[in-house]
C-alpha cells in the first residue's frame, strides 16, 4: 500500500443533533483505526440507543476501505449522504453514526436525505480535525563522538527523537518522514565520516 503523506482526522468524540418535523437526528463521530474497532463502536451504539427508530453510518479508513448503511432507511437518503459529509472534509479512520428517532411525520426522500447530510456535515463541522503526517521507525546506531554532530542534522528535520540508547554504543530511535529519510541518511554519513549505522524499519505511523 502506498501511504499519503498526511492525513486529516477527528481523534475525538463529538455530537450534534437537529431536529426537523419532530423527527430527531444525533451525529457522533468516532475516531477508528481499523475494521474491529469500527464494529465494536457501532454495537455500543446501537446498545446505547437501542429503543432508536435508525442507526444510519458510514465510516472511511485509510486503506480507503469504505462502508455506509441506510438501516431500512429509503435507500440513498442515510448511508452515502452521511459518506459524503466524510469525504468533503478529506477525513479517514473515521466514522459517523446519525441515531434518528422518528417523530411520526413522513419527511420525503429529499427532506429526509438533506437532514442527515446537514447533520452529519455539523458534527463533523463542529468538530477539531487534526492533520497527521507518516513517519517511519528509524534507528541510529553511532560512537559517542558522533552523537552531537547526529543530533545536529536531526534538528534540521521533522524528527521525533523517541529514546537514545546508551551503552556499548549510543542507539537513537527516533520517527523519520520517509519524504526526508534519504537527505538524513546521507548528511549522517558525512558528519560521521560513514561512522554510523541507520536502519528503517517497517514501522509505519501518523503523528
Amino acid at each position: 500500500m502506498n501511504y499519503p503523506e498526511q492525513i486529516k482526522t477527528i481523534e475525538g468524540f463529538n455530537e450534534f443533533s437537529i431536529k426537523e418535523k419532530g423527527s430527531v437526528f444525533i451525529g457522533q463521530v468516532f475516531h477508528n483505526d481499523n475494521e474491529e474497532q469500527l464494529n465494536h463502536t457501532l454495537t455500543d451504539v446501537k446498545k446505547k440507543y437501542y429503543d432508536a427508530s435508525h442507526h444510519c453510518y458510514a465510516y472511511k479508513l485509510l486503506n480507503d476501505k469504505i462502508k455506509y448503511s441506510d438501516d431500512r432507511e429509503p435507500k440513498g437518503t442515510a448511508g452515502i449522504r452521511i459518506l459524503n459529509a466524510i469525504e468533503h472534509f478529506e477525513l479517514v479512520n473515521q466514522l459517523v453514526v446519525v441515531i434518528r428517532y422518528f417523530g411520526g411525520t413522513k419527511l420525503g426522500i429529499g427532506p429526509l436525505g438533506k437532514a442527515y447530510h446537514t447533520c452529519a456535515i455539523n458534527v463533523l463541522q463542529n468538530s477539531k480535525i487534526s492533520t497527521r503526517f507518516l513517519y517511519q521507525k528509524v534507528f541510529i546506531k553511532s560512537d559517542f563522538d558522533n552523537i552531537s554532530r547526529i543530533h545536529r542534522v536531526l534538528g534540521n528535520y521533522k524528527v521525533i527523537i523517541e529514546n537514545v540508547n546508551y551503552e556499548q554504543s549510543a542507539i537513537i530511535n527516533c520517527f523519520v518522514r520517509p519524504v526526508e529519510l534519504n537527505n538524513i541518511k546521507v548528511e549522517i554519513a558525512e558528519v560521521t565520516s560513514g561512522n554510523a549505522e541507520l536502519t528503517a524499519s517497517e514501522q509505519i505511523f501518523y503523528k
